[in-house]
Order: C-alpha cells, then sequence, then structure tokens
C-alpha cells in the first residue's frame, strides 16, 4: 500500500492505495508513494520520499559546522575553497553503502561516489575487513622489499587484463598513473609528441595539465609541453552526430540518414583526427590517450567505431595507445570489466584509478613486457605506490566486484535509469541529452534543443541546490560545466533510481515554473 499527502492551500489529503503508473517517470511523494508528474501538479510542498535504509549512523559529536567552515578558510588552501560544492556545503560524517550522512544526520543518495570513485560502496563491509586484517598485520613497506601483497595484488590485477597487458607498476592517483604513462610512452618510442582530445581531463599534475583540455583546469605556466588536443568526436554537440552513433541504451535526438553499418559522423571526425596529423604533430608521435566514455568532460561517447580506427592511424605512426580507464574501468560501464573492450580495442597500455580502491588511494599503470623494459633505463621509486594497505584494499575490491555481481547490476540499473532520464529529455526543452553506458552517465542541459546552447552556470547551480536539498548528491561536468554527473557507488538499486528521477523531475518542473 502506499500513501500520497497532497497539500492544497493549507489543507491536506491523503489517498491510500496501489502504485499507480501512468506512462512516465515515476514518483515518490514525501510520504511515500509512487505517481506521475505528467498526471498530477504538485506543490512545492510535496518532496520526493527517500528509500529506507537499515544501517544507523554514529551520532555526530564533533567540530561546529561554523568552526569547519573558519578552518577550512584559513588553514586550508583557498583552492579547498575554491572546489567547494554548493551555496549552502555539504558536511559529511558517515557513509554506507550508497549513502552518506551529514553531521546533522540527513541521509543523502550519493549518485557522485567522492568522484566516480566509490565503486562497490561506502565502507563495504567486505572491504572495510580486508583493510582492517592488514592493518593488524603491516600498514606499510615499499617494493624494495618483497612481501605477498604485492604479488598476489598485481597477479590478481593482471589477470583481468587481455594479452599482452600483463606487467603493473603500482602508484597512488590517477594523475600519477598518466604521468608515468606520459614518460613510458616516450621512452620506448623515442618520440615525444602526445594527443589528446578537446574537453579531456588526465590529471592534475604539471605533466599530465598538458594532456588536459578543459580551461577551467588550466594554469597560466608551461605545462605539460609536447602535448596536442585533437577535436573530440561528441555526437551531442559536436558538428556530426546521429541517432543510431552510440554504444549505448540512449541516443541523441539528432537527426541521422546513414544507412546501415555506415557512419558518416564517424568518417568526419577520423578526418579531422588526420587533419591534426597533417598539420600539428610531428609524422612519429609517442602517443595517444583517451577515456572510453570521458568523465570530468560530461560523459561523452564517440561514434562507435572511432577509437578503433583511430588506433590503427596511431599506430602507424609510431604511437602507443593508451586507455585512461580512472573513471571507467572496473566494471563501470556494465557491459564490459573496461571500457576499452566496449570499443573492440586492445590498448598499449591502460592506467586506472578512483574505483580501483573504491575510495583508497591506489593508481596503476599496466602495459606489456616490451614497454615495460624500456622504463629500467633508470630508476623509478614510488613510497607509497604499491604499500601492503593499497594492495590488501585493491584485491578485495576486485573480490566483491565479482562477489556482489557489482558490473551486472551496474549494466541493469543503469541501462534503467538511463532509458527513465529519457523520458525526461522528451519531456523537457533544456534536457538536451542523456548518455553513457553502465553507471558512467551524463545529463547535458541546454537552454533548447534547437540551439544547443549550453544551460547557463546560474540556472545549472540553482537546479544542483535544489536536487542536493531534496537529498540527493550528483555532480557537474562538460567543457561549460553543462551536464550533470551522474556516476554512483555500483551498488544503488531501481528504488533508488526511482527516487533520483522524481528528484530530478522536481527540480526541473520547479525552475520551468519560476521561469
Amino acid at each position: 500500500m502506499y500513501k500520497v499527502v497532497s497539500c492544497v492551500s493549507g489543507r491536506c489529503a491523503v489517498l491510500t492505495g496501489q502504485p499507480f503508473l501512468l506512462g512516465l517517470a515515476k514518483f515518490h511523494l514525501a510520504s511515500g508513494a509512487l505517481c506521475q508528474k505528467s498526471a498530477i501538479r504538485y506543490p512545492p510542498t510535496d518532496i520526493p520520499e527517500m528509500p529506507p535504509c537499515n544501517f544507523k549512523p554514529e551520532e555526530y559529536k564533533g567540530m561546529s559546522k561554523e568552526r569547519m567552515m573558519e578552518i577550512r578558510k584559513l588553514n586550508c588552501n583557498p583552492m579547498t575553497m575554491k572546489v567547494t560544492y554548493y551555496k549552502k556545503p555539504v558536511f559529511i560524517h558517515q557513509g554506507y553503502m550508497q549513502w552518506l550522512w551529514d553531521v546533522d544526520g540527513r541521509r543523502y543518495l550519493d549518485l557522485f561516489a567522492g568522484v566516480a570513485t566509490v565503486s562497490v560502496g561506502h565502507c563495504h563491509p567486505k572491504v572495510t575487513a580486508a583493510a582492517e586484517q592488514q592493518m593488524k598485520r603491516l600498514w606499510h613497506t615499499t617494493n624494495i622489499y618483497v612481501y605477498p601483497p604485492l604479488h598476489e595484488y598485481c597477479e590478481k590485477l593482471a589477470s583481468y587484463l587481455p594479452d599482452p597487458l600483463k606487467v603493473v607498476y603500482l602508484t597512488n592517483s590517477g594523475s600519477e598513473a598518466n604521468d608515468l604513462a606520459m614518460l613510458m610512452a616516450r621512452l620506448h618510442t623515442g618520440n615525444f609528441d602526445i594527443i589528446t582530445f578537446n574537453g579531456s581531463y588526465h590529471g592534475g599534475s604539471s605533466q599530465t595539465m598538458g594532456l588536459t583540455s578543459n580551461s577551467p583546469y588550466k594554469y597560466p605556466v608551461p605545462t605539460g609541453s609536447g602535448c596536442t588536443n585533437t577535436m573530440c568526436p561528441d555526437v551531442f554537440r559536436g558538428p556530426w552526430g546521429g541517432s543510431h552513433c552510440r554504444d549505448s541504451p540512449v541516443q541523441t535526438t539528432r537527426e541521422c540518414s546513414c544507412s546501415q553499418g555506415h557512419c558518416m559522423a564517424n568518417e568526419q571526425y577520423l578526418r579531422q583526427l588526420k587533419e591534426t596529423f597533417a598539420t600539428s604533430v610531428p609524422s612519429r608521435i609517442a602517443a595517444f590517450f583517451a577515456e572510453p566514455i570521458q568523465g570530468m568532460g560530461g560523459a561523452v561517447q564517440y561514434p562507435k567505431n572511432y577509437l578503433k580506427e583511430a588506433y590503427k592511424l596511431v599506430r602507424e605512426r609510431g604511437g602507443l595507445c593508451i586507455a585512461d580507464e580512472v573513471q571507467t574501468g572496473f566494471g563501470r560501464t556494465g557491459s564490459h570489466f573496461w571500457g576499452f573492450q566496449g570499443h573492440g580495442i586492445v590498448p598499449d597500455m591502460v592506467t586506472m584509478a578512483k574505483g580501483i580502491g573504491n575510495g583508497f588511494p591506489i593508481g596503476a599503470v599496466v602495459t606489456t613486457p616490451e614497454i615495460a623494459s624500456s622504463f629500467v633505463k633508470a630508476f623509478h621509486f614510488n613510497t607509497f605506490g604499491g604499500n601492503a594497505m593499497a594492495c590488501a584494499v585493491g584485491s578485495s575490491v576486485l573480490d566483491t566486484i565479482k562477489e556482489d555481481g557489482t558490473q551486472q547490476n551496474s549494466l541493469h540499473v543503469g541501462t534503467y535509469l538511463m532509458t527513465e532520464l529519457a523520458k525526461l529529455r522528451d519531456k523537457y526543452e533544456i534536457i538536451g541529452d542523456v548518455r553513457g553506458k553502465g553507471l558512467q552517465i551524463g545529463v547535458e542541459m541546454v537552454k533548447d534543443k534547437a540551439s544547443r546552447d549550453p544551460l547557463p552556470p546560474e540556472v545549472m547551480s540553482e537546479l544542483f541546490e535544489d536536487i542536493k536539498d531534496m537529498g540527493v548528491l550528483i555532480g557537474k561536468g562538460g567543457v561549460y560545466g553543462q551536464t550533470f554527473r551522474v556516476q554512483p557507488p555500483m551498488c544503488i538499486t531501481k528504488e533508488d533510481v526511482d527516487f533520483f528521477v522524481a528528484v530530478f523531475n522536481k527540480a526541473i518542473h520547479s525552475y520551468m515554473a519560476r521561469k
């Protein structure tokens, strides 16, 4: 039984009965009902109700919010304040699986997972137990010594990758992994120039800032020399794209006249890559970096065969093909364990971080024995890379993904979420595109569908705040900050999806009503 509470002119009417569905996204009202926004107009007091959670967080007894903000402004680098989400920040105290609680005990559905980092769930019991067990035995030593966790983990991680990708070097972050991959590519090929996509993000170190092609993350100082950006084959925002281009449950609404098996957009974007080869780099290059699906860029997907053809062009010019799996790896795309597998390709190097450790700082570069051998031309040492704690956590994450069916859940729940969001796209003029695979999802917001001009930042912030105030945390991305990013812990359920879609629908509906 479900209860619907509707408050009109200060009076409340209560209806009870079976859930009713009228053709669009389902809605939980504040009292727990499932109903349809298209059929019933809700006043602002009706807030979607969160799915239940049996976990009880600890009572917070620490520092006041006011004191935390004082310290944040006084003792933390000002960058910490600059990147703080929300006008009214969220003060996080505790997490469990897909849920977070603030210091006041308020619960949030976390659909951003600490920036696509918490893969199997906050404080997952299996991973927590593995960390505790290792902590009692050995916290830290380095790879100048031989210790079991390092070797057990490297062997296990390598088993998840196709031949000949079997040699692992462990780091602490994605930036470190990509920085190291740049060095290894240049050492192995003897070439210097590296190509990445416009809108890409590959890290914040001095070297990887050269790979990154997103203005807010660029400083006005020399960084990452030898890096060239080429046009991103974005079939929604780019000059070419149609309704059959993407490997996704949801396609763009752009018209397409391509015949079966033929993609004009793919051909045009490959011509742009060839133009980059002809005009912007030497005849021999070191590498080509690409995320299987862009993360910070806003879950941008490419035409289905683009990367396969691009890899051929790169290898013809002596370059290595590097897949940045920092956000797409470990089953997040649902159909495959690695994002590159969905493109039918095998890279020369794979970089990874974030979901590899479910929030514990780990990164890795996996490559071939031949490429790895070029790295020993000098000494390279990483104090914390591959420490015993990191290896124990990483190993447990791999086991948990398998035991919990996390990849399969990502596929089924993610497909359901995109399908529901696509219904809202068809309903609202300001939702331009819904895209992604599994639980790597982007919702691109526009002024209108005809122009595809980005929704202004102030409107994005308004919607962002409203969604948070109703109990859901999501992210933002895109070159213009115009895309909402949904990259949750991969343990979320369809009930969580219904709640989020209700919240998102209400936020958009309320904005359109105010407008």
